[in-house]
């Protein structure tokens, strides 16, 4: 089946009957990238989602659940070994805002951990976090050289403009979705992201609980996809196509 949308950041394990809601996606012509936000979360995921030919699952380790001391540090040594098996991996990242810097230096060696095993088995597709830590992100990203082999998503992008032209110049690439078009900031950096290297992503369902019809997920990619395509004063079929390009060959689809 050929796919005309592509959520390239969703969490369809977060609702109640996850291969429902991939079968309603593929029903509506969306494949999807389905981010996890721990070990036991990317197991069940895998599992569920195995059997949904529209959907790749990633192996993640979400900056939100990092925690310290040793439970910490044994979540970080299985995602690391989950990235390390897996070609698609996410969401793993930093969040240093007010309410997530506190375990600041768990985050870095869990990511650290993440991004070692990536480089070690080349050929990923990273979907990532970075909240006030773009720059951090990056770095890590650069010292184990996971940009040489693997393509790195920045979902939901919302460091600095000088962040965001590095990202670019590395070859990054950027999900944008309703949440990041809200404000006047995600709004500019959907006008500057290179065309070659813009994704569609809902970020959704936004927590565990009941199910969401999948029409909802076309809604909100269509509804970003035009708002994008007036922001960039570009044909949104055009733009839909090129996306749908770039999504397929990270997807595999």
């Amino acid at each position: 089946m050929r796919y005309r949308l592509f959520d390239m950041h969703c969490h369809l394990d977060f609702d109640a009957d996850p291969r429902a809601l991939a079968d309603g996606l593929a029903a509506c012509g969306t494949g999807a990238l389905s981010v996890t936000v721990t070990p036991a979360g990317f197991d069940r995921a895998a599992r569920l989602l195995a059997p949904c030919p529209n959907v790749r699952v990633g192996a993640g380790l979400h900056p939100w659940w990092v925690e310290e001391g040793p439970a910490g540090e044994a979540a970080a040594e299985r995602a690391a070994a989950n990235a390390a098996a897996s070609r698609y991996v996410g969401e793993v990242g930093l969040d240093f805002s007010p309410k997530h810097v506190a375990t600041r230096g768990a985050q870095v060696a869990a990511f650290d951990r993440i991004a070692s095993a990536c480089a070690a088995e080349g050929g990923k597709v990273l979907s990532l976090h970075a909240v006030r830590s773009a720059g951090t992100v990056l770095d890590v990203l650069e010292r184990h050289g996971v940009l040489d082999g693997s393509a790195c998503l920045f979902h939901w992008f919302s460091g600095t403009s000088d962040e965001l032209q590095r990202a670019a110049k590395l070859g990054c690439f950027f999900s944008v979705g309703p949440h990041m078009l809200a404000s006047k900031r995600g709004r500019a950096y959907a006008q500057a992201i290179p065309r070659d290297r813009l994704l569609l992503e809902t970020d959704e369902p936004p927590k565990a609980g009941p199910a969401v019809p999948a029409g909802e997920f076309a809604r909100l990619l269509e509804g970003a996809l035009d708002e994008i395509a007036r922001l960039r004063r570009e044909d949104p079929e055009t733009l839909a196509e090129r996306i749908a390009h770039t999504s397929r060959d990270l997807l595999g689809l």
